[in-house]
């Protein structure tokens, strides 16, 4: 199998990184090669966090260059506007809705861009776009959105519900796995 590559980018605090865990062990639990790398800029103060996956058969190095990427999920829409370059012709955007102004925008040095959908769909990218904190609030926790957008993700690949939710009961705490599985299964069934 050629090696695939997946993009999880978002801002600090939004659960990318356990997003990137349960991606992976689905991955592993495949049978496939996996690399994962985390870039954390300033994300203890909501810079942007991009996690590398890449599996296969034999994978060398968890790097994804420019147009590399099969698929890009993004938690944030000026994040998913940001790394579009690192998409790979036909490959798949998915994105929450959810915007978060950064500094700049907070400052009042500059605006947040306005139909960033509408934009990028109008560029040829397949956007699958989805307002995953409403999903992970109806969920149980808005915390949760990151898990409702594996859920999305799930539905691009085809691996079994059951090893996604082996690696999401793996991995979270007891005390929010009903409230994760659910999450899961929103994003999913959307």
């Amino acid at each position: 199998m050629e090696t695939k590559s997946i993009m999880i980018v978002g801002v600090g605090g939004q659960g990318s990184l356990l997003a990137s865990k349960i991606l992976g062990r689905v991955l592993l639990s495949q049978g496939y090669d996996v690399k994962v790398s985390e870039v954390h800029g300033m994300s203890q103060r909501g810079g942007s966090v991009v996690t590398y996956v890449k599996y296969g058969d034999k994978v060398y190095s968890p790097v994804i260059e420019k147009g590399e990427a099969d698929i890009i999920v993004s938690f944030e829409l000026l994040e998913a506007a940001r790394w579009t370059s690192y998409l790979k012709k036909g490959g798949h955007l998915i994105t929450s809705t959810q915007s978060l102004d950064p500094m700049p925008v907070i400052t009042g040095a500059a605006q947040y861009p306005d139909d960033i959908i509408s934009k990028l769909e109008s560029l040829g990218i397949d956007v699958i776009a989805a307002d995953a904190l409403s999903l992970a609030e109806k969920a149980g926790n808005a915390k949760a959105s990151n898990v409702v957008l594996m859920g999305l993700i799930a539905s691009k690949m085809n691996f079994d519900d059951s090893v996604w939710k082996d690696a999401i009961t793996e991995l979270v705490p007891e005390k929010f796995l009903e409230l994760n599985l659910k999450a899961f299964d929103l994003g999913k069934n959307l």
